[in-house]
């Protein structure tokens, strides 16, 4: 995808929530910034008490994700085989990073400050890989 403020090409992250895109994309907004917009399903869904996100997004200076409410047939299966990659420029701007991902008491991490690598998983069950 292209960058519309700065018109060069930047890799984009999809995601599929369980019902709390709108939640989750809201949430990432507050750890990188940027802007959100949403399309909303026209009508009430069964098993979901707000109307599903379509599509939503957050544009951000250093990252773009994109996310879903409506999940496969099989469903949302979560594993351990897939990570967001994220290099951080120092290990000041990982920490900060690593407190707004980790805000919440249902996280995990692997690693110290004195690592190259260190893993998260966030309230939202996006594994997180941040690397100085």
């Amino acid at each position: 995808m292209t960058d519309p403020n700065h018109g060069i090409m930047v890799s984009a992250i999809f995601l599929t929530f369980s019902g709390n895109c709108k939640e989750a994309l809201t949430f990432y907004q507050n750890c990188f910034g940027g802007t959100l917009q949403f399309e909303l399903f026209e009508k009430e869904l069964q098993g979901y008490t707000e109307k599903p996100v379509v599509s939503g997004s957050l544009v951000a200076d250093s990252i773009v994700i994109y996310g879903s409410d409506l999940v496969h047939n099989e469903g949302r299966i979560v594993g351990n085989y897939m990570a967001i990659f994220r290099q951080c420029t120092n290990k000041h701007v990982r920490k900060e990073l690593i407190e707004k991902l980790m805000c919440s008491k249902n996280y995990f991490s692997i690693g110290n400050d004195d690592d190259q690598l260190i893993e998260i998983v966030d309230t939202f069950e996006v594994r997180w890989i941040l690397s100085v």
